[in-house]
């Protein structure tokens, strides 16, 4: 499984401080930044599964912040803060935060929050910094984000449907990571049309599948890379390494 990457920005030194030990202790890899423009930076550098983000920045505005970030992200946004009345927090929503909470709080209720953002997210975030500006390389393959290019170990340029492109990218932001027909359906932003539903939705997931594994495996009906997870769904089971295009 992927540890989740937490961005904790406060301009505080001893409260970034705080958040960032406490959340390492509890398993994840926590980030600080104090501005906007640290935040822009590791965005930009690296996969961000959620942000904790305070309200009162210095000279910056967390809420302005929230709301720039939600016209070019969908990173979960929880929104910390000693402002705590019912109009505040309503505010914070309305900028496309996923949660509130209040200073001074229990850390133990923060990671709770943290937690049931990220589930609630089902992981989809670990897309974000990577659609468009990303190459992926896995097994001799090489997957060029910004100009849609799959190449094979041979060197051979492999033509993708936007269907079978949606579900490499989906793969390839979650390696070792196993995921059910439900996420990958939910993760495949496409064509903006509406999916199958119920046990259609597993069929038309399993007839993409298939069709991927038949431009990328050897042998498709032995997969090396897209493999069936027994009760779950499917897991791309190798490693994958990126770099900025």
């Amino acid at each position: 499984m992927t540890i989740p990457r937490i961005l904790v920005v406060d301009d505080d030194p001893e409260m970034r401080q705080m958040m960032t030990q406490f959340l390492r202790k509890h398993g994840t890899i926590a980030l600080p930044a104090a501005t906007e423009a640290e935040v822009a930076a590791h965005l930009e550098s690296g996969r961000v599964d959620l942000i904790l983000l305070d309200v009162m920045l210095g000279d910056e505005n967390g809420l302005d912040i929230c709301g720039r970030l939600r016209q070019e992200q969908d990173v979960p946004i929880i929104m910390v803060s000693a402002l705590s009345a019912d109009h505040q927090r309503m505010e914070g929503y309305a900028v496309g935060a996923d949660d509130y909470i209040a200073k001074p709080f229990n850390p133990e209720l923060l990671l709770a929050r943290v937690k049931a953002v990220l589930h609630r997210t089902q992981r989809s975030s670990s897309l974000v910094h990577r659609r468009n500006t990303k190459t992926f390389t896995f097994s001799g393959w090489t997957y060029d984000a910004k100009h849609n290019e799959a190449r094979s170990p041979a060197g051979v340029q492999v033509s993708l449907s936007r269907r079978e492109t949606a579900l490499l990218r989906v793969l390839l932001a979650n390696p070792h990571i196993p995921l059910t027909r439900e996420e990958i359906a939910a993760a495949l932003d496409v064509t903006g049309e509406a999916e199958p539903q119920g046990e259609g939705l597993g069929r038309a997931i399993d007839v993409l599948v298939g069709r991927l594994r038949s431009k990328i495996e050897a042998d498709p009906k032995h997969p090396k890379f897209l493999k069936t997870e027994r009760g779950v769904g499917y897991v791309f089971a190798v490693d994958v390494m990126e770099q900025d295009t």
